[in-house]
């Protein structure tokens, strides 16, 4: 049996093509993770294009990322004259960052315009580095906008004495349609310690208040010293770019209150046997320029010691006037002789006080000095009879 075998041969043409696609494939493999290591650079914004108020400020955050980490220079052009774009990042300005290759950097880009601004401004920022370049275009349109901006205050007046520190809660509300950097400022008559301070929180300067919310506003206002009865005006300000909005306040002194707290004949002291009642008059002052009402007057005494008055409580001390009050004191029956203190004190609706400390000497009870006495006595008989007897023996 004969087996029959045949062999084709292969055409120049086909081992041409069959060269080409491997040498493809080789060049394509080398090739690939080259391409594959290419840097790249990106360069993105959320909100490109904005419409502001003119006369306000616009800011833009700007994400910048890359594959590999670097230096990545960035710059911002097409700011007509009149207008500022400056970026920001970590708290100063910048003109590059550089990144780690994982995340996007931030960048703020702060553009001031004008109040003469009309239409719409074209601005480009450009990232270049690591062999790369990429561009952004920001548009700001200068537009006037409906809302408005209030203060408002549900208490905008206060009364009270001279020595008294008013405070006023106000509401800043921002009904426009853009977030706005606010500064606020208080004014009082000459003289007045005025202050407003932004959120509740000291110290600080300005604070956006973000399109259609609120923010608080607080006003602390303490007249000098010795400040006649009468109304004063409080002027409150609060300013954002062109915007500005006022709130007026008023306080009422009623006048001011002053008391103090001494004896007759401004003798701070007094004597007593012990167990016995001794008065001591008190005098009480106004010295203020309105009256001073419901005047408590009260004693802190020794333990075991009583203090009572002709009358604990005054109805009304006059603006300049002085009252009079008896306190009845008795040291208690065992009392060793000797020195003790007593604090008297004032207070009144005003929340004006006075105290005054007064020495009480206890002395030595007459029936003691008399027992005393006779025994001295009766020794002086006792050595007269013991020589009369024995004297002349």
């Amino acid at each position: 049996m004969r087996t029959s075998i045949s062999t084709r041969r292969t055409s120049p043409a086909a081992a041409r093509l069959v060269a080409a696609v491997g040498l493809a494939a080789i060049v394509g493999a080398t090739l690939a993770p080259a391409a594959l290591a290419a840097t790249t650079l990106e360069l993105t914004t959320p909100y490109p294009a904005v419409t502001v108020s003119p006369g306000s400020k616009v800011s833009f955050d700007l994400s910048v990322k890359t594959s590999t980490a670097g230096r990545v220079d960035l710059a911002v052009a097409g700011a007509p004259a009149g207008w500022t774009a400056v970026l920001h990042g970590g708290g100063f300005i910048v003109a590059a960052v550089e990144t780690d290759g994982k995340t996007a950097t931030s960048v703020r880009l702060d553009v001031s315009v004008p109040a003469n601004a009309s239409g719409t401004t074209h601005l480009t920022v450009t990232a270049s580095g690591l062999g790369q370049a990429a561009t952004l275009g920001l548009d700001v349109t200068a537009e006037a906008q409906s809302g408005d901006v209030t203060l408002t205050t549900d208490t905008p007046s206060k009364k009270g004495a001279a020595n008294a520190t008013f405070t006023f809660s106000l509401t800043l509300t921002n009904n426009t349609p853009q977030d706005q950097t606010f500064s606020v400022d208080a004014q009082g008559p000459d003289g007045w310690t005025v202050t407003a301070q932004l959120a509740g929180q000291a110290q600080v300067a300005t604070t956006v208040v973000k399109a259609g919310e609120t923010s608080d506003v607080s006003v602390t206002a303490n007249p000098p010293d010795g400040a006649t009865a009468a109304q004063y005006p409080i002027t409150v300000t609060a300013k954002a770019g062109s915007k500005e909005v006022s709130a007026d306040l008023q306080v009422e002194i009623t006048g001011s209150y002053s008391l103090s707290m001494s004896t007759p004949n401004q003798v701070l002291s007094n004597h007593g046997p012990a167990g016995q009642a001794t008065t001591q008059q008190l005098t009480i002052t106004n010295g203020g320029t309105a009256p001073i009402t419901n005047v408590a007057v009260t004693a802190s005494p020794p333990t075991n010691w009583k203090v009572t008055f002709d009358r604990s409580t005054i109805d009304s001390i006059a603006a300049n006037q002085t009252v009079t009050v008896t306190a009845t004191i008795t040291p208690s029956g065992d009392a060793i002789a000797g020195d003790y203190q007593i604090a008297f004190s004032a207070s009144s609706d005003q929340q004006s006080s006075a105290t005054s400390d007064i020495r009480f000497t206890v002395e030595t009870s007459l029936t003691w000095a008399i027992i005393g006495g006779g025994l001295i006595v009766l020794v002086f008989l006792g050595l007269w009879w013991v020589f009369r007897r024995y004297g002349r023996r």
